[in-house]
């Protein structure tokens, strides 16, 4: 946790990847206390806005390549050991949280790696199932990239926002009552949006079914 810490007081290019990779993994790195004071930065002048963003992409994609290689690889019994572990559990993982994952990506498809990334409890852990139902790497990579672009491009505009408004010394604080909001707002919109493409498979099967008689 130390260092951890360290690398949370000292924000750059190459910290803001680590810990978006971190981040994507199993590893408890909350990305609304990377990218935001990352952007609050940027805000000042210490960093660009356009960069802080690019390489909490790359680190969230390469994050999520090794969530995907290990289900890809291991296969479910070895990630629920693994997640019932005492390891796993100072990750605060546990098989329930992989299995919720699970129906969340078997639910909504191949969509799932971009909706899934916008969601809390979800999104660092939407690789896997992706890695074990053998999704093709490009198109998970591609939809990875979309789903933490947009992602990101939340959280900075929120650290740029509280820039002009807060002292750096209220950050967390602030950055933690905002979160509350754009969580929840994020929750309807994503299901505002699966409840859209639900409705529309199901016009679309009616409209075959009609069609076939």
């Amino acid at each position: 946790m130390g260092i951890l810490s360290s690398l949370l007081n000292d924000l750059n290019y190459g910290t803001v990847f680590l810990l978006m990779l971190l981040e994507s993994t199993v590893l408890p790195v909350p990305s609304e206390f990377v990218i935001p004071p990352a952007a609050y930065h940027a805000a000042a002048g210490n960093l660009d806005i356009f960069l802080v963003i690019v390489f909490g992409v790359l680190g969230a994609a390469c994050g999520a390549t090794i969530n995907y290689i290990a289900g890809y690889y291991l296969g479910r019994p070895v990630i629920y050991k693994f997640a019932n572990s005492r390891i796993g559990h100072l990750c605060l993982l546990n098989q329930g949280k992989i299995e919720r994952s699970e129906r969340y990506f078997n639910k909504h498809g191949m969509v799932a790696t971009i909706t899934g990334r916008l969601i809390p409890g979800i999104r660092h852990l939407i690789s896997i199932p992706a890695g074990m139902s053998k999704m093709k790497y490009w198109k998970f990579i591609l939809y990875t990239m979309i789903g933490a672009g947009i992602w990101n491009c939340i959280l900075a505009a929120l650290g740029w926002y509280l820039h002009s408004i807060v002292p750096e010394e209220q950050l967390d604080d602030k950055i933690a009552l905002y979160m509350e909001s754009i969580k929840s707002v994020i929750f309807v919109l994503v299901g505002a949006g699966c409840l859209f493409l639900i409705i529309r498979w199901l016009i679309k099967r009616r409209k075959r079914i009609t069609g076939e008689k």
